[in-house]
C-alpha cells in the first residue's frame, strides 16, 4: 500500500428509520414579520402551458384547471438575513378571462422585479432602462435576485402564510442596505444571452416587444443596459 495515501472513512448513514436529524418541515417556522424587507431568489415551476401567439414557451406557463387563468407559479428563497433560506410561494399572474387586471398586476411585478434585479430605477426611462426591462423568454426570469417586502395572507384553509406581493426598487431608501451581499450582475454573459434570447424570439415566435438594436459605444464588459 502506498504510505502517502490516507483513505477518508465514509460519512455516516442515517439510519432510514430515525428522523432525528431530518430537516424541521416549513410550516414548523413562524411566519416572517409582514412588511420584512428581504432578498429572494425567484424560481419558476413549470406548468408546461404555452401560447406561441403571447411569446409564452418553454413550458414555464400554468393554466389553472379550475378558472383557465394562466399564471406562473414562483417560488422564492429567502437569500440572506435572519431568515436566509426560508422559501415563500406566489403565483404571478400572465391572463385570466375575468379581466384584464390578473395580468396587468403580473406585468407590473415582473417590471419591478426586472428593476430590483437590474438596478433600473422605476422612473429612468432611457435606453439602456428600457432594454434591461426587456426579456427574451421567462427562462430570464428563472433565478432573478432582487429585494422584495413580505406579506401574510390566508390560504384555501384559512391558514396564515407569507407570500411576496411587492417588489422593492431601487429608489427605495433601503434598498442599498439589504442588496450589499449580492454581487454585480455577470454583464456579459448575462446580455449575450439575453441578446440570442430576444433574437430567437423575434425568429421563431410572434413578438410581443419590439427586439432592440445592437447597443453602440458600450463599455468594454458591459451590456448597454448596464452602463
Amino acid at each position: 500500500m502506498n504510505p502517502s495515501y490516507t483513505s477518508t472513512p465514509p460519512a455516516p448513514v442515517t439510519s432510514w428509520n430515525d428522523f432525528n436529524d431530518a430537516q424541521a418541515q416549513q410550516g414548523a417556522y413562524d411566519l416572517i414579520p409582514k412588511g420584512s424587507l428581504v432578498a429572494v431568489r425567484m424560481s419558476l415551476k413549470p406548468g408546461g402551458f404555452d401560447d406561441f401567439s403571447q411569446g409564452w414557451t418553454g413550458g414555464y406557463a400554468t393554466q389553472s384547471l379550475e378558472s383557465g387563468a394562466v399564471y406562473l407559479a414562483a417560488e422564492f428563497i429567502v437569500t440572506a438575513g435572519p431568515f436566509a433560506k426560508r422559501k415563500l410561494w406566489s403565483n404571478i399572474g400572465l391572463h385570466s378571462a375575468k379581466g384584464a387586471m390578473w395580468g396587468q398586476m403580473g406585468r407590473a411585478f415582473i417590471r419591478a422585479a426586472l428593476n430590483s434585479a437590474r438596478r433600473v430605477a422605476p422612473q429612468d426611462h432611457s435606453a439602456q432602462a428600457n432594454e434591461a426591462r426587456r426579456i427574451g423568454s421567462f427562462a430570464e426570469l428563472d433565478g432573478l435576485e432582487f429585494l422584495a417586502r413580505v406579506d401574510v395572507e390566508k390560504d384555501g384553509r384559512g391558514d396564515e402564510r407569507n407570500v411576496i406581493k411587492l417588489i422593492i426598487e431601487p429608489d427605495h431608501k433601503d434598498y442599498g442596505a439589504h442588496m450589499t451581499h449580492l454581487m454585480p450582475v455577470p454583464q456579459t454573459a448575462q446580455m449575450t444571452q439575453h441578446m440570442a434570447q430576444l433574437t430567437q424570439t423575434a425568429q421563431t415566435t410572434q413578438p410581443t416587444l419590439p427586439v432592440p438594436s445592437a447597443p453602440t459605444a458600450a463599455a468594454p464588459g458591459k451590456p448597454a443596459w448596464a452602463q
